[in-house]
């Protein structure tokens, strides 16, 4: 199972809102990047997703997990991008913030500090494991 982190900025589509769309899910669109994009194309169902509060917050503050594999995104006129929906799973019981990502010496290599713009990004399993313990879920 591979792990994924996705960012959204919370005053446009927040962890409350993904959690108030329930089992149904939610499109994750508009991501218009072709590197984030093919990450949403390898995502596979039932793989799990930080989800992260960028500009606002900046910290990731829950777990999503990979409702429905890609197909393309309603969103776009162009038919070129796809989407994949997600489900929220649960809120982390502490955010893991950037500045403590940042800090902890085991995860200096993790995208969401060397390619922090990249909207969604692979997570590897130690790294998974590292913020989940950070995050109260170790």
């Amino acid at each position: 199972m591979a792990y994924w982190l996705v960012k959204t900025e919370p005053n446009a589509w927040s962890w409350e809102m993904q959690v108030k769309r329930g089992a149904k899910g939610e499109p994750w669109t508009g991501v218009r990047n072709f590197t984030a994009q093919q990450n949403l194309t390898k995502m596979k169902k039932g793989e799990r997703v930080f989800f992260y509060h960028s500009n606002i917050g900046k910290e990731i503050v829950g777990i999503a997990a990979v409702g429905k594999e890609a197909y393309p995104d309603p969103t776009d006129a162009t038919g070129t991008f796809m989407v994949v929906d997600l489900v929220a799973v649960e809120k982390l019981p502490k955010a893991v913030t950037l500045v403590a990502v940042k800090a902890e010496p085991r995860l200096k290599d993790m995208a969401l500090v060397r390619f922090s713009r990249l909207s969604v990004q692979p997570v590897t399993e130690k790294e998974w494991g590292i913020v989940c313990e950070m995050g109260g879920l170790g």
